[in-house]
């Protein structure tokens, strides 16, 4: 998987999805090399849902609940229950961290190609929270902070886990 935050061109397409792009290709290069049992591993006090399979597993399902239940409108299968709102987390310990990369990679390429074929001022389904209507543009910088956010979660857990840093 090829990282570059560097755009082919510097219209809002292309800066928009060149970073969601990075950011999501970073979840990748911040995994390289780590083991399952480490990425299963939840080192914070007080924070038994942070690991970094956790992670992964939630940024796959963020995807898609703002892509295909938000943006598309479809009815939600996401893991989570009322009982349980963080389930995507608590199932990525028990994934092998190859297959949770592979199938977040799965859903990025689907959304990728989705977002290929429409206008940036596509008006998402439904509304979010406050009752706003929002658009594809404003899904994708959501979808950036997101996974932007979450990588720095899990740089730390990272860095925890084997002392290993960068990337």
């Amino acid at each position: 998987m090829t990282r570059t935050d560097m755009p082919s061109s510097f219209d809002e397409r292309a800066m928009l999805t060149t970073f969601l792009d990075y950011a999501r290709a970073t979840v990748h290069a911040k995994c390289e090399g780590l083991s399952d049992e480490d990425a299963g591993k939840a080192p914070l006090p007080g924070s038994p849902l942070m690991t970094i399979s956790g992670l992964v597993s939630h940024l796959h399902w963020v995807e898609y609940s703002w892509m295909q239940v938000m943006f598309l409108g479809e009815e939600d299968h996401g893991p989570w229950t009322e009982e349980d709102p963080d389930r995507e987390m608590r199932i990525g310990p028990d994934i092998p961290l190859a297959q949770l990369l592979a199938d977040y990679e799965a859903q990025c390429d689907r959304y990728r190609k989705l977002v290929a074929s429409l206008d940036l001022d596509t008006p998402a389904k439904r509304k979010v929270r406050s009752g706003k209507e929002v658009e594809l543009r404003w899904i994708i910088m959501h979808l950036i902070e997101e996974t932007a956010r979450h990588n720095g979660h899990i740089d730390i857990l990272r860095e925890m886990a084997d002392g290993v840093t960068g990337n």
